[in-house]
């Protein structure tokens, strides 16, 4: 139940800053998630013992790049190419949350993240690839259905990859959460990390179709 009202609360801020306010503000709150995350690694790199140079460089690839990439893809694509985006990994992270628990019998990778589930995980990119699929129907017409649907299965698989990573990172820190922020979810990279794999990839694909 904390889960669910904790997204609840949330959802609506997100959606209105991206739909109601500039794309500016959008910016500014990409960049004030940005913050918080990099506070979390740094955390997690110390207890897991990435020091020095080699943290910066993983928190640049890992931090900056994707959500560099989600400003730029507010100021350049618009409001419904990033809420799609969104909608999307929201979409994969929840079917694979309750497929998982209602189907899932076989880990996906049990030394990582022993919650996951093989089951889980196909009902999340079944659910992201149609959810992708339908409402960039609307919001991507200069996308044609085949990469439409690709793309959307793509995101998925990026936001699983993404999810592992993190959660080896947290593995090698030994912790279970990267903060208690977010009750229910944990901390900011608990809930963005299937974004920082997916995000450069649809930008990239939105710029190239967009020229």
């Amino acid at each position: 139940m904390t889960r669910e009202l904790s997204a609840a609360a949330l959802l609506p801020i997100v959606i209105g800053v991206i739909w109601f306010l500039p794309p500016v503000a959008t910016a500014a709150f990409v960049g004030s998630v940005l913050t918080l995350a990099c506070v979390e690694y740094a955390r997690l790199a110390r207890a897991a013992g990435i020091a020095g140079p080699a943290a910066a460089a993983v928190g640049v690839i890992y931090l900056g790049l994707p959500l560099g990439a989600m400003v730029a893809l507010a100021l350049e694509a618009g409001r419904e190419a990033m809420l799609l985006l969104l909608a999307t990994v929201v979409v994969s992270d929840t079917a694979q949350y309750y497929g998982g628990r209602a189907l899932g019998r076989r880990p996906l990778a049990p030394m990582i993240s022993p919650r996951k589930t093989v089951e889980g995980a196909i009902c999340g990119v079944i659910a992201a690839t149609a959810a992708f699929t339908l409402i960039g129907a609307w919001w991507l017409p200069a996308l044609p259905p085949a990469p439409r649907v690709a793309l959307g299965a793509a995101l998925a698989l990026l936001g699983i990859g993404g999810d592992l990573f993190e959660s080896r990172l947290k593995r090698a820190a030994g912790v279970k959460d990267a903060s208690n922020l977010i009750p229910g979810h944990g901390g900011i990279l608990d809930r963005i990390d299937a974004l920082l794999f997916a995000a450069p990839v649809y930008y990239a694909v939105i710029v190239a179709f967009a020229r």
